[in-house]
């Protein structure tokens, strides 16, 4: 794969570089003003998956009438992915409109920002992310598992949405490890807010044009009073939590190791700090705060709802699951160790992460022009890599839409590319909370699953791009108590 010369993603501009012509980028058919518009609106994972199937792994989608029209150049396959996201990032920028909307409504945060300010928060809170501190929140999420084991024998004819119910769960447990015992508030006022926001998001960044914020239409009335609700409660408990601080006799320095696993990730944020990088003040920990909350609990929930649903659909499996499960943990709370000691359960889980990854499309920004594969990419293109469509390659990924643990196998891992399968992203920008996710998700499924059995209500489940990927309608599944 040959790659056009880019330049450090801090310099924001392009190069006089040239790649050399390539074949030309196939273009996904439309109508004849609107182009793909109406499909990418109806269904775009559809569309993207229709795009691959007919002109490969590198296609260009049109959307809008002329004049307003954007052109997507879709990224399909795994060496391509990696080029996007890993080898040459510095050339791929989140500059698209997705973001910047991402970044008026949640914040300057990890996700969203780029170039030093990006590096600089990297740098800060890299070291509470270690696989120590992490591991000291597995008793967190094995208490707030075991709330909804208990909720769920009072459910009205042993029927509960997974979707909903694995949504709450993920809110409550990155609520409590972010905030402590502020958890309720918290809860409440995300539960309200985030919707209204994250429907707002989507609307204006896939919209070609939009009026200005502070005009005072309903729709914008509605965000302003979520956002100010939002940035209300979570500014009083950082305020609050340094008032306490401040009593105490001061904060002292989050390093590498610093404080005592378990404790939450709001105190040690607000303690972070280097003599190169400073610390944060109130404006960014609450966009920290945000992004956490977002990102934390909605791509999580999305991973156990379908590894959910998938057991329930393959009793054999879910039996096999439970069997490991009851064979490593007898009766005693599973703890952060027992990751490595429960492969097959891990297998489910990246399983139900292929099928649906929680980001299934990741948008970026050509800085300047570069060869992907046999196609050139112009400088300024909005790009999208897909772990939707790659995910489901069949020259990687064999009768792709069947659900088959067994693709995770080490030694079936060691045959695929790299990209093959990135539900967390990959390269500088990789998920910083992917072990976390993992341990939450184990920790959950593994419990839930020596509680109950579980049988499909719902055997289908339509989903759609929001922020993540989102169900559209319930995950209904009847549970039984195991008997013992």
């Amino acid at each position: 794969m040959v790659s056009g010369t880019t330049t450090d993603a801090g310099a924001g501009t392009g190069t006089d570089a040239t790649t050399g012509a390539g074949a030309e980028v196939p273009v996904l058919a439309g109508k004849p003003l609107l182009g793909s518009l109406f499909d990418m609106k109806t269904d775009s994972l559809g569309t993207y998956l229709r795009a691959q199937h007919q002109h490969g792994d590198l296609v260009r989608i049109t959307a809008g009438p002329p004049g307003l029209r954007a052109e997507l150049y879709c990224v399909f396959s795994p060496q391509g992915a990696q080029q996007v996201l890993a080898t040459e990032a510095a050339n791929f920028r989140k500059d698209n409109p997705f973001y910047q909307e991402l970044r008026d409504a949640f914040g300057n945060g990890l996700l969203t920002s780029q170039d030093e300010d990006y590096l600089r928060q990297r740098r800060l809170i890299q070291p509470l992310f270690t696989r120590r501190r992490v591991d000291g929140y597995a008793g967190a999420v094995a208490a707030e598992t075991q709330t909804v084991i208990d909720r769920w024998a009072q459910a009205p004819d042993g029927i509960v949405d997974v979707s909903g119910e694995m949504m709450h769960f993920a809110l409550r447990t990155v609520a409590r490890i972010l905030f402590g015992t502020d958890v309720e508030t918290t809860v409440d006022v995300v539960g309200r807010c985030f919707p209204v926001l994250t429907e707002y998001v989507l609307r204006r960044g896939y919209s070609p044009a939009n009026i200005p914020r502070s005009w005072p239409t309903p729709g914008n009335k509605r965000a302003a009073a979520a956002l100010d609700e939002l940035y209300g409660a979570c500014d009083e408990i950082i305020a609050g939590r340094r008032d306490a601080d401040a009593k105490a006799g001061g904060g002292g320095d989050a390093g590498a190791e610093a404080g005592q696993p378990g404790e939450d990730l709001l105190t040690l944020l607000a303690a972070a700090k280097s003599s190169d990088d400073g610390e944060f003040d109130a404006s960014e920990l609450r966009d920290q705060v945000l992004i956490f909350l977002l990102a934390g609990h909605e791509t999580t929930a999305t991973s156990l709802c379908f590894a959910l649903h998938l057991l329930a659909l393959h009793p054999e499996l879910q039996d096999r699951a439970r069997e490991e499960v009851s064979r490593v943990l007898g009766d005693r709370t599973p703890e952060a160790a027992d990751l490595d000691r429960l492969p097959y359960l891990t297998q489910v889980l990246k399983e139900a992460m292929r099928l649906y990854p929680a980001a299934p499309v990741m948008g970026r920004k050509a800085v300047a022009e570069t060869r992907i594969g046999e196609h050139v990419v112009p400088a300024g293109a909005h790009v999208i890599v897909a772990p939707w469509v790659t995910h489901r390659l069949p020259r990687h990924w064999p009768d792709p839409d069947r659900f088959d643990p067994e693709r995770f196998t080490p030694e079936a891992e060691a045959g695929r590319p790299r990209y093959a399968w990135f539900p967390f992203g990959g390269g500088p920008r990789a998920c910083i909370g992917q072990h976390f996710s993992m341990l939450e998700s184990v920790i959950a499924l593994a419990m839930v699953l020596r509680a109950y059995e579980f049988e499909a209500v719902d055997t289908e489940v339509p989903v759609s791009a929001g922020i993540t990927l989102r169900t559209d309608g319930p995950a209904r599944c009847r549970v039984r108590r195991v008997d013992g």
